[in-house]
């Protein structure tokens, strides 16, 4: 039995603090405002270093919003430390901004969110089109040495609220820069949650995933990033609008054609709140604006649910660039959705081959995991 989930629009509007307004996953929530709200980490009167700001909802901060603190954090090498709440706005950090580090100051990620609710196909204001998809993204970040702890980024448009809209991407985050980190993080929507991108096509922008939770329906996992996820939860979101498999696809990488890295899976799980079977692990993005795209999606050592479809995991966006022919592999996953009954739609590395596809090999000489939590 699968029972109907709450939506996040209905867990924000209930409930007052961050807390567990947003998420899907066991935990409780805060109650309202803490008396220290930056936690162990200062607070305007006793500042880490110079170097950094405090944001807090309730006015004990050097802000009350992410994207003023932002606005005042130029150069490189600036902390934002962002107190319990709910931050509903729209924010980017430009490539100048090299070098910056956001905790949230509670170390639960259930604490703090930042979230948004433009689509790809919600008219601007000023009358000019609509958003598309990277315009969608709530937070957009550019900038090289980014690092993000115990934040969630969150998008909560929905589909059902807006049932003449055809343009259904909702970015939650779009993170193009190298050397971007993310720990024990909380990514949520519904379609094209995660953009895991680059600046442009020559770019190989490297990012770190690690004891991350992300969930979605459709191609939530995307770009053409060398994106590494390492202890990281997938959660797979049931759908009302749909009537019969697939509800979706949990990976849509774009890699390009010159780059030898995409997107590496390891030491993570794929779990589902929809029916077995409804959901493809990835299909292939080949974007019109970079047809010579050759994805690349490596997923090892990581348990498949059963909402995965054994049977044809994959799926072509395109009969054009179908599938095989792209740079899809496993490597010893376990659970009910790794089962190979048809062994040529489950292409699997070699052990000598698997020994290229680690975390080390993809990110070379930048090593975020030495500092992980």
């Amino acid at each position: 039995m699968h029972r109907p989930v709450p939506t996040r629009r209905g867990f924000l509007l209930a409930t007052a603090g961050a807390g567990a307004a947003l998420g899907l996953a066991s935990g409780p929530a805060s109650a309202g405002p803490r008396p220290r709200p930056f936690g162990r980490y200062g607070s305007p009167s006793a500042r880490l270093t110079p170097k950094t700001l405090y944001v807090d909802p309730h006015g004990r901060g050097d802000f009350t919003s992410v994207r003023t603190a932002v606005t005042a954090a130029t150069g490189s090498g600036r902390t934002l430390v962002l107190a319990p709440g709910i931050y509903r706005e729209t924010v980017a950090v430009d490539a100048g901004r090299t070098e910056a580090t956001w905790i949230g100051a509670s170390e639960n990620p259930r604490d703090v969110v930042i979230v948004y609710d433009n689509a790809a196909g919600t008219p601007k204001p000023d009358g000019s089109g609509t958003y598309g998809t990277s315009g969608s993204a709530t937070t957009t970040v550019q900038a090289d040495g980014f690092t993000a702890r115990w934040i969630t980024f969150a998008n909560d448009w929905l589909r059902a609220d807006h049932p003449g809209v055809s343009g259904t991407q909702a970015v939650a985050i779009k993170v193009q820069g190298d050397r971007s980190a993310f720990h024990h993080c909380r990514f949520l929507g519904h379609q094209d949650t995660l953009y895991a991108d680059s600046r442009d096509l020559g770019h190989f922008a490297r990012q770190y995933y690690t004891h991350c939770h992300v969930e979605g329906d459709v191609d939530f996992v995307f770009g053409r990033a060398t994106a590494v996820y390492e202890h990281c939860h997938f959660r797979t979101l049931t759908r009302t609008d749909l009537s019969a498999a697939p509800y979706g696809f949990v990976f849509a990488p774009s890699t390009a054609g010159a780059n030898p890295r995409g997107h590496l899976v390891t030491h993570s799980r794929v779990t589902s709140e929809a029916p077995d079977g409804y959901y493809k692990l990835a299909r292939p993005w080949v974007p019109s604006s970079d047809t010579t795209a050759r994805p690349m999606l490596t997923v090892r050592n990581t348990h498949l649910g059963a909402g995965i479809d054994a049977v044809a995991p994959y799926a072509n966006m395109r009969d054009t660039h179908p599938w095989q022919d792209q740079r899809f592999r496993e490597y010893r996953n376990t659970g009910p959705g790794a089962a190979v009954s048809v062994p040529e739609n489950r292409p699997q590395l070699t052990r000598a081959e698997a020994a290229s596809h680690t975390r080390e090999a993809y990110l070379g000489d930048w090593r975020p995991y030495d500092r992980s939590r």
